[in-house]
């Protein structure tokens, strides 16, 4: 019997660390590295002028085709660009690059990080265009893209190119799809680190008729949204013209329905309810909507995913100049540069409920709330550097539109990059001791 209970004893601690030994192999821990991915910015191609607002002169970057991993800091918050591609370690904020040619046109674009897919509804590929599609490969191996293009005639035969590690190619629209008027791209690269964008300049012997940088889509949908959309008009004048495009590149015919959402309200203009457009083939309608709203917005529903802009005529410092306005993403919490673009911020969604802060060039910040229902507009305050989305509800999409001495230009309110999680493995002394 006085054996009885050392026993049980030395039964229930084998037992105990039987079971312990066991749950350490299966229980086992893991790190991860959080990061944002470097955006990347247009070069500037000849004849152009470029500047990137950014929100702090400490901000790291390099040239493209700079072999060396070393990074500068940028040392001003409104960088000039002669040439070259730069990619900036922004580290969560999204720069905005304004590229113009003196007196002729202006346009802005979001530097972007790596994409999987890019859609570009602009452009022509007729007598008139000097566009040009930019692919940037900013990584440290040669890549392959796939350049898928649509016209008013169909899907143009697959075109697949080469980038060389740390470099950009340039391709004329007019290759694309000679002689075509209605033009969209699909960039979707098949390996690499890549980026597109594309500029749709226009001219007509030695007139020059305006130019836009084009913002790119990442991915076709049934519910599209541009929410800023120039409508400039005087009592006198009829409104300046505009014309939708839109794509369905699937293999079924769309139904689609365009709204118009303005301070004058929300209408569907006539002929654009339930109107079938066939698959593979860049559509254009004429907007004409009679509102006294300087700016708009345009929500598409589709029974097909579709991809959309809005093409808009304007006029700064007394010179005619166009405008590309494409689809935003939802409106998520993110930061974006801004500084010397002033620009005026339009919102689209059934229940709008911003609040933002609004960081100046003196490091003053100022919170500002917007609300409203279908639409609402805001001017961002003088001498602003970047404002800070802290709130947003489901649903709402948001887009900037510039006046500038060259040119008018759009851009979405969107992210460059959003931060990435990747699992860092753990060393484990049971690799070696099994």
């Amino acid at each position: 019997m006085k054996l009885v209970r050392p026993l049980r004893f030395l039964a229930v601690l084998i037992s105990v660390l039987g079971i312990s030994s066991v749950l350490s192999v299966a229980v086992t821990t893991q790190n991860f590295s959080e990061s944002y991915p470097v955006v990347v910015c247009p070069p500037t191609l000849d004849g152009l002028g470029s500047q990137i607002s950014l929100s702090s002169k400490k901000t790291p970057y390099q040239k493209l085709q700079n072999r060396s991993i070393k990074t500068a800091r940028v040392k001003v918050l409104r960088l000039p660009v002669k040439k070259d591609s730069l990619v900036i370690t922004s580290e969560g904020v999204t720069p905005v690059v304004w590229q113009s040619k003196s007196g002729v046109w202006a346009g802005g674009a979001v530097c972007v990080g790596p994409a999987s897919s890019q859609w570009f509804v602009g452009g022509a590929a007729d007598v008139t265009t000097r566009g040009r599609l930019i692919i940037v490969n900013s990584g440290l191996g040669d890549a392959e893209v796939d350049v898928e293009t649509y016209t008013e005639n169909g899907k143009q035969p697959l075109r697949t190119e080469k980038v060389s590690s740390k470099s950009y190619i340039v391709i004329r629209i007019d290759s694309l799809a000679p002689g075509d008027k209605r033009v969209a791209v699909h960039v979707a690269p098949r390996s690499g680190r890549i980026n597109a964008f594309m500029i749709d300049e226009q001219g007509k012997g030695l007139k020059a008729l305006g130019g836009d940088l084009v913002n790119a889509a990442v991915a076709v949908s049934k519910n599209v949204v541009i929410p800023a959309i120039p409508n400039q008009n005087s009592k006198n004048k009829p409104a300046l013209p505009h014309t939708l495009r839109v794509l369905a590149p699937g293999d079924v015919d769309a139904s689609i329905t365009v709204e118009v959402l303005s301070g004058d309200g929300v209408f569907v203009p006539v002929g654009l309810n339930a109107r079938s457009i066939s698959a593979g083939i860049v559509t254009e309608f004429k907007l004409d909507p009679k509102i006294t709203s300087k700016v708009m917005a345009v929500r598409i529903t589709s029974t097909e995913p579709v991809v959309a802009a809005v093409k808009s005529t304007t006029v700064a410092s007394g010179r005619k100049d166009f405008v590309w306005s494409t689809a935003a993403p939802e409106l998520v919490r993110l930061t974006m540069a801004i500084t010397g673009l002033d620009p005026a911020i339009s919102f689209a969604g059934e229940n709008i409920n911003v609040a933002l802060n609004v960081t100046l060039t003196n490091g003053k910040v100022v919170q500002q709330s917007i609300k409203g229902s279908d639409f609402a507009k805001w001017r961002i305050p003088e001498n602003a550097r970047s404002f800070t989305i802290t709130k947003v509800g489901q649903g709402t999409y948001a887009g900037a539109l510039v006046s500038s001495v060259n040119g008018y230009g759009y851009f979405p309110i969107a992210a460059g990059s959003v931060l990435t999680k990747i699992e860092v493995p753990d060393s484990n002394i049971r690799v070696l001791n099994p």
